[in-house]
């Protein structure tokens, strides 16, 4: 599980959000999915310590990571 920031825009709106999924292809297509008919991206660079880090482990209370989830990050 990874976790992915995705630029969602509409018109002057944009709105940030963290998305938790197997692989890049599955967040944006997650993101896609929660926004239709907004423009969605990947905000590059992606860091590398938020993108394999700062996940729980089983044991640690980890959540179910079978289920991809889209997490609000932030509102620009």
């Amino acid at each position: 599980m990874i976790k992915v920031s995705v630029e969602v825009r509409e018109g002057d709106a944009l709105l940030e959000v963290a998305v938790y999924a197997d692989n890049i292809s599955q967040a944006v297509g997650i993101a896609r999915g929660q926004f239709p008919d907004r423009a969605v991206r990947v905000v590059f660079p992606i860091d590398g310590e938020e993108f394999f880090g700062g996940l729980e482990t089983e044991g640690d209370g980890a959540k179910d990571s079978s289920q991809p989830t889209l997490l609000p990050d932030r509102v620009r």
